[in-house]
This record gives structure tokens, C-alpha cells and sequence, in this order.
């Protein structure tokens, strides 16, 4: 006989809407209280300005240089109006990366886009501080780091181009869900140009602390780069066969815990 599961227990493994109770025909007042709560804190992360000094600053300490600049999208309503607006650099963001041009061919261009959650980029210099390290002994060129405000996922197409870059890296605040307001999405373009579509990137998705955290996504990012600059191309015709054997397990509570808290290894002991 099939011993019936605990609706709490099911609870305890996932931060989705599982296990919420009843009152009657209704919610509990703490399960209505928790959902107001959390489109509250997707609405936030929609409409709050990014920290892009912040951010400027931990690359720095980093030692990586950067570059701001903006898409067509004057204002965040008509980024959110606009789509088409948040795909395209502005005229003067335009000029200043032609400017750079005279510079030499450069594997990797980086972008960092606010997109649809600035809470996102909360977890950028911990993925690139991953995928730095994975990436380092190769011998990889970079252009400056490029943060894009009002920006959306083509964008990354206009500025590798400009910057002449054989791949870009996108790394985007996702749509927020009612469980995930600070998801971060990288998509990587080999030979990026204005007018691709999505079927020429790749993508590496749900990028946080409580999802994919970022060691674990800077492994598929190097992985997938790896593989663009070997076969030249990414997209649908570039499948993710990364291994995943070295990768830590994490737990919900895990997820939860400070970054330097070291997390246990995964049953086959790497």
C-alpha cells in the first residue's frame, strides 16, 4: 500500500504554490497575505531602477573595465510599452561603441541588461567571478564589460557587432514570477549581428540562489562557449551536453544559506 505524502513535506522542497491549506472554500489569510507579498516583490523587480553604479564598482574591484550605455527606450514605461525600442542601442550609446572599433577582434563581449528584473543582477559578479575562473587559463579576449539599461535580449546582437566580437554574452533580468523575482538569464550569440533571432542563441536560464546557482551556471556558459568557438555557431544546432557530474547538490535550505557556506557534494563524492 502506497503510504500517502505529506502535503507539508511537499511544501518544505519547493518555493512554489503547493500544499496552501484552506479555509473553508477559501485560502488561509497567511497563504492570501504570502501571495500579495510575492506579486508585490515581482512588481518591484519590474519597476526598480538597476544599481549599475554598484554594479560598476564591483567590476572595478575585479579588475574588469566597463562601458554604459543605453537602448532607445528613454524611459522604463516605454521600455515596458515599447519592446522593439529595448532591443536597439540608443544614437549616442551607438557612436560611442563605433568609436571602439579601431580595437582589435575580441572573443567574448559581455553585456549586463536590467530587462525585466534589476534584483537579477544581484547575482552577476558572483557568476562572473565563476565563469572567470573557468574560463581564464584559455586565454579568452574580452571587450569591456557593457551595462545596457532598458534593455532587452537583441540588444547584445547590436553591441557584439559594434565591438567586434566573435560571441556575446547577454546576462538579463528574467520576467519575474510570483516565486522567482531575481532570476537571471545569460544567452550566448556566436557571430552576433542586428536581425538574429533566438533560434541563433543559446540559453542558460533561472540563474540564483535558489535555482541555478552561479557556479553551476558559469559551467554551462563555459561549456556552451567552449563548444560555440569550436564548431562556430551557436543556437538550435548547439545542444547543452555539459556533464553535470563535478556539480555540488543543493537542497532548499542550501539555496537559503550565505555564499561561503560550503555545500555538500553530490553522491559521487567530485
Amino acid at each position: 500500500m502506497t503510504t500517502p505524502v505529506d502535503p507539508s513535506a511537499m511544501a518544505a522542497l519547493t518555493d512554489a504554490r503547493v500544499a496552501l491549506g484552506r479555509t473553508g472554500s477559501s485560502q488561509p489569510t497567511q497563504a492570501a497575505l504570502a501571495f500579495a507579498l510575492d506579486h508585490a516583490r515581482a512588481r518591484d523587480a519590474v519597476h526598480r531602477p538597476a544599481d549599475f553604479d554598484g554594479l560598476e564598482a564591483a567590476l572595478q574591484q575585479r579588475g574588469l573595465a566597463s562601458l554604459r550605455v543605453d537602448s532607445a527606450a528613454q524611459d522604463r514605461l516605454t521600455y515596458l510599452a515599447r519592446p522593439d525600442l529595448g532591443r536597439r542601442l540608443s544614437d549616442e550609446s551607438r557612436k560611442r561603441l563605433a568609436g571602439l572599433r579601431a580595437k582589435p577582434v575580441v572573443d567574448l563581449a559581455i553585456v549586463v541588461a536590467d530587462g525585466l528584473s534589476s534584483r537579477a543582477l544581484d547575482h552577476v559578479p558572483a557568476l562572473l567571478d565563476a565563469l572567470l575562473a573557468e574560463i581564464s587559463p584559455e586565454g579568452w579576449t574580452l571587450a569591456p564589460v557593457i551595462l545596457a539599461a532598458q534593455s532587452r535580449v537583441a540588444l547584445g546582437d547590436e553591441v557584439g557587432a559594434l565591438l567586434k566580437a566573435r560571441m556575446v554574452l547577454l546576462l538579463v533580468g528574467e520576467r519575474p514570477g510570483l516565486s522567482s523575482p531575481d532570476s537571471l538569464g545569460a544567452y550566448l550569440t556566436y557571430a552576433p549581428r542586428v536581425g538574429l533571432s533566438d533560434a541563433a542563441r543559446n540559453c542558460v536560464s533561472n540563474i540564483r540562489p535558489a535555482g541555478l546557482i552561479p557556479a553551476q551556471g558559469a559551467f554551462k556558459i563555459a561549456w556552451l562557449m567552449r563548444q560555440a568557438r569550436r564548431l562556430q555557431l551557436t543556437g538550435v544546432a548547439l545542444k547543452d551536453e555539459s556533464s553535470t557530474d563535478h556539480l555540488v547538490s543543493v537542497t532548499p535550505e542550501a539555496a537559503r544559506l550565505p555564499a561561503d557556506t560550503p555545500l555538500k557534494k553530490n553522491k559521487s563524492g567530485k
